[in-house]
């Protein structure tokens, strides 16, 4: 029965994908928080947090933490609840044996006591001696562990976005690869533009592949270079290109603005970022989107 679910709803999101929506993806109803747990000076809590996002008018996060967070995990998706916020995805950084992963265990535990199904943002690192590896046993080695973390997760309702960062698993055509050796419902893709500095030449090309399998789409500044630099939303010379090539298609999923290092307080960067997606759809041309944020 399990199964079952898991891929009428992966049918369902595929027949989503290819329908696209009245709704623009830039409205700020479709907006996810990123990285606002660790890079905020002001180290808010849970409600705290949560309260600083009813203010913004977000309704979405993803949640990223630090080993310091582990104790107010509960509380988090509790408040998250309480201010009717989306647990649109829960971070998860892992080796190559999930399985003896404790946090990995600790995060599947508290979304399943819970009862929240939502994405896990992975990323996989520490395999030793990549660089003597061919190209499939590098796909082989990923994917051990990526089926492992989704089959997991599948378990609680839940599907897994792989999360470019850099390095050979943060390449999207690397990852499209592990997605097509796995061939199981619940994995996609996470695709984010704070990570896309050495992408401006290629993503027109590998984004029509990615777009099956794309299930959020994190917005920020690029500036040309090689390679390029990030900056705010708004604040770039290519991002505006990128963010068209999205618009134009038939993805109608979510969009993450993300704080990082753009101001001390994660309040503060999400309003940056905020007002620079007002200057994209000035420039996209899209009212109805602009409207939600006035």
């Amino acid at each position: 029965m399990l199964l079952i679910f898991v891929c009428l709803a992966a049918t369902h999101s595929s027949q989503a994908q290819n329908k696209k929506s009245s709704r623009s993806i830039y409205a700020k109803d479709n907006l996810i928080a990123w990285c606002i747990v660790p890079f905020d000076s002001k180290n808010r809590g849970p409600v705290e947090r949560a309260e600083m996002l009813n203010k913004l008018g977000i309704n979405k996060l993803a949640y990223d933490w630090r080993e310091k967070h582990i104790p107010t995990f509960d509380a988090e998706l509790d408040a998250l609840k309480s201010h009717k916020i989306k647990l649109q995805a829960f971070w998860l950084y892992s080796g190559p044996e999930p399985e003896t992963d404790k946090n990995f265990k600790i995060i599947l535990d508290v979304l399943k006591r819970h009862q929240v199904k939502t994405q896990i943002w992975c990323m996989i690192g520490g395999i030793k001696d990549l660089d003597q590896m061919s190209q499939q046993e590098k796909i082989n080695a990923h994917a051990r562990a990526v089926a492992y973390i989704a089959d997991k997760a599948a378990e609680i309702g839940c599907s897994v976005g792989l999360y470019n960062h850099g390095g050979w698993f943060g390449e999207p055509e690397n990852q499209l690869e592990i997605i097509k050796y796995l061939n199981k419902p619940n994995i996609g893709i996470v695709y984010n533009l704070h990570h896309a500095e050495e992408h401006l030449e290629t993503f027109p090309r590998f984004f029509p592949k990615m777009l099956p399998h794309l299930m959020a789409f994190n917005v920020a500044g690029l500036i040309k270079g090689n390679p390029g630099k990030v900056v705010p939303v708004g604040q770039g010379n290519a991002e505006l290109e990128l963010m068209r090539i999205v618009q134009n298609s038939s993805y109608n999923g979510p969009v993450g603005i993300i704080n990082e290092e753009f101001a001390p307080d994660a309040e503060d960067g999400l309003r940056i970022n905020m007002d620079g997606m007002q200057v994209i759809l000035k420039e996209l041309g899209d009212k109805k989107a602009l409207k939600t944020y006035q």
